[in-house]
This record gives C-alpha cells, sequence and structure tokens, in this order.
C-alpha cells in the first residue's frame, strides 16, 4: 500500500518530532507517545518494523496470531497484520476512548522504514523506552518478524 507522504505530513503542519522506534520496547515507546499525543504533541515514528517485543518468540508469535484469528470475518474485532498498523493500534489502546483520544490519536503518522523526505530531518530517540537501557531481556521478537508469522510481506525501500 502506498502512502502519500506529502499529505501525511502537511496534515499535521511544522511542528512535529520524529521518533525512530528501532531497538525500542513496543509497550513502553508506545505509553510514552500515548502521553505525548495528550498533551497536544504531533509525532511521526519512523522504522515501525523494528520496535521489539519482549518475551519467548513463540509465544509473543502465539499471542498475536490468537489476537488476528479472533472474531469472525464479517463482525470483527480485526487484529492488523502490517507493522505500522500493529503500532498505532498498541498507541490507540493507551489512550481513552472519548473524543480526546481519537483528536490525539489524530496527530500520529507511523511509517515502515525511513521515508526518504524525513532522512534529513531531526531524529530522536526515547531513552526510557530503549531494549539495552531497560530491560536485560534476552529473548525478544522485532514487529517484523510478528508480521510475517501473521502473513505480511514487509518491504522496506532502502
Amino acid at each position: 500500500m502506498s502512502v502519500n507522504l506529502d499529505r501525511a505530513l502537511k496534515t499535521l503542519g511544522d511542528d512535529y518530532r520524529v521518533i525512530d522506534a528501532s531497538e525500542h520496547i513496543l509497550g513502553r515507546l508506545c505509553s510514552v507517545i500515548a502521553k505525548n499525543l495528550l498533551n497536544g504533541e504531533k509525532i511521526v515514528v519512523v522504522n515501525a518494523e523494528k520496535v521489539v517485543v519482549t518475551g519467548d518468540k513463540q509465544m509473543v508469535l502465539e499471542k498475536y496470531k490468537e489476537k488476528y484469528e479472533k472474531g469472525s470475518k464479517e463482525k470483527g474485532p480485526y487484529f492488523p497484520r502490517h507493522p505500522e498498523r500493529i503500532f498505532k493500534r498498541t498507541v490507540r489502546g493507551m489512550l481513552p476512548k472519548n473524543r480526546r483520544g481519537r483528536e490525539a490519536l489524530k496527530n500520529l503518522r507511523v511509517f515502515v522504514g525511513v521515508p526518504e523526505k524525513l532522512k534529513n530531518a531531526e531524529i530522536e530517540k526515547v531513552d526510557c523506552a530503549l531494549l539495552k537501557k531497560v530491560s536485560k531481556a534476552e529473548k525478544y521478537v522485532a514487529l517484523k518478524e510478528i508480521s510475517e508469522y501473521l502473513g505480511y510481506k514487509v518491504e522496506v525501500e532502502i
């Protein structure tokens, strides 16, 4: 699926933060992003496929497969296979279920890889969510692997 990058960034305006999600823990990064979105910030996340979920690989993959297969095709609930959509849904789950949460989610853009237009932008890391600094877990799975397990072919243009 092709995203019109110009249109996606134009709707945010000029005052947005760019966060590189590679080597971050999914839940910790999403909670920080959700809190910042509620404070009115506009955030663009790049390298969403490189974020990690800690835990035994087989257990994590089965948990996501169970979520994906839950419900029916007609009624849902529908769980995404794309890594950027899984990331955005995780953030959505941490926002309040009201107008304030919906408005906050509109200020988030998530991309697989680093788009050409954002290569020169100042890219930040979130120290309190980095895998190496926060966790001593040796077992973790990248979101790219989870997406591939669910049946999505991740294509990153470098």
